[in-house]
């Protein structure tokens, strides 16, 4: 090979290398060897102290009572007089059905209690005459026994066009159907025109009372076991976290436990009661309980913030006394307002990195400050 090309491929490899060598030294910031600048971090310390640990459970919102109204007679509706889903008290008008053969039956029922008032009276005057007559021997026998079958047969007309008219007025009265319940009344089943009641439309519409509102809570059996041994957590305080996450504001307390578990559920039923004034919660709607059962002592605290997420898996960055970041796994407990329970991997004094847990890994040199909450920073981040 010619020396003038072996000399020019050598000053090409030469630059090569140079270039790859500039590239990354600028990629990298600095030379190879040379310690990378400390990362900035927000730390606290893991902190100890006794937390409430508490239970949550599934449940479901129901009325206190539930009044299904149906109509007793057959008739077509007349009017509706209640607004659905609005308060109706005891004793509240809600329907109407027409009335006129009704009426025209009560009617016809106690011309008939008239005629048989005066048929059992015009017997039994026949029965007064004829018993004199009889005991000296003036009538037959069989004249007295015939006056006295008929003073029987006029009093039981009587007495059954009596039973005949009081249900003719008790027909009456159902054309006016009334709510048997104080309670929000539901949407009507039927229109103004329907033929309702038996045989046709029965179920018109349904009153809840919601006030106390119930809350079925269906319990494992396992649940039921731990939470609710020796009674002491029947009586505990619930609270009630609704579908959005918000808290009802008032307390509610288990009122009931079934008195068997379900063979095919594998739950037993728990009932609770919660004050529901102006009837907010409503039948239906989704909700959990929870209940405070036990207190941990000396419970191991971190900021939630300060854990990481890793396939599935927790994990904490550990400023050591070095200042080198320990990614140190962690096994969380419950939730104890912003922090979390850590139930194994630190111990209490520990500092943990809360801000800059995106920028460290193991081994990383930090310069440590103490984590403000409510620091500038924090306030961007929180908008």
């Amino acid at each position: 090979m010619d020396k003038k090309k072996i000399i020019s491929l050598t000053d090409i490899s030469f630059f090569v290398v140079l270039t790859f060598c500039a590239l990354f030294i600028s990629c990298n910031g600095q030379p190879a060897g040379v310690d990378a600048k400390p990362v900035l971090v927000e730390v606290t310390e893991v902190v100890t102290k006794d937390v409430p640990v508490w239970s949550e459970w599934t449940a479901s919102t129901d009325g206190l009572v539930n009044a299904t109204i149906r109509s007793q007679v057959q008739g077509y509706l007349l009017i509706q007089h209640y607004k659905e889903g609005e308060y109706v008290k005891k004793g509240q008008l809600l329907f109407e059905i027409d009335d006129r053969t009704f009426q025209a039956a009560l009617k016809q029922a106690t011309s008939r209690v008239t005629q048989a008032r005066a048929d059992w009276e015009n017997a039994k005057a026949n029965l007064v005459r004829i018993k004199p007559l009889a005991e000296y021997k003036a009538v037959s026998a069989k004249d007295l026994d015939e006056a006295i079958r008929a003073e029987g047969v006029g009093k039981a007309s009587y007495e059954a066009a009596v039973a005949t008219a009081d249900k003719a007025e008790l027909d009456l009265k159902f054309t006016k159907i009334i709510s048997p319940i104080d309670g929000i009344a539901g949407a009507a089943k039927a229109q103004v025109g329907n033929l309702v009641g038996p045989g046709s439309t029965e179920e018109l519409t349904s009153v809840s009372t919601v006030d106390p509102i119930k809350v079925s809570v269906p319990l494992t059996e396992q649940e039921y076991l731990r939470d609710m041994r020796g009674g002491k957590n029947g009586k505990a305080k619930l609270e009630l976290v609704l579908a959005d996450g918000s808290v009802h504001h008032y307390k509610g307390k288990f009122t009931f436990v079934d008195r068997q578990v379900d063979v095919d559920t594998g739950t037993i039923k728990v009932n609770a009661l919660f004050p529901n004034p102006g009837n907010f919660l409503r039948p239906g709607m989704f909700a959990r309980v929870r209940a405070e059962i036990k207190i941990r002592k000396g419970a191991a605290l971190v900021p939630q913030r300060a854990v990481i997420e890793v396939q599935g898996n927790r994990e904490v960055a550990v400023v050591n006394a070095g200042n080198k970041i320990d990614m140190t796994p962690v096994k969380t407990g419950p939730r104890f307002g912003e922090m979390w329970v850590v139930e194994e991997g630190l111990q209490a004094g520990q500092k943990v990195v809360v801000e800059g847990t995106q920028k460290v890994r193991q081994g990383v040199s930090v310069t440590p400050r103490p984590f403000q909450a409510n620091s500038p920073g924090q306030a961007q981040k929180g908008k």
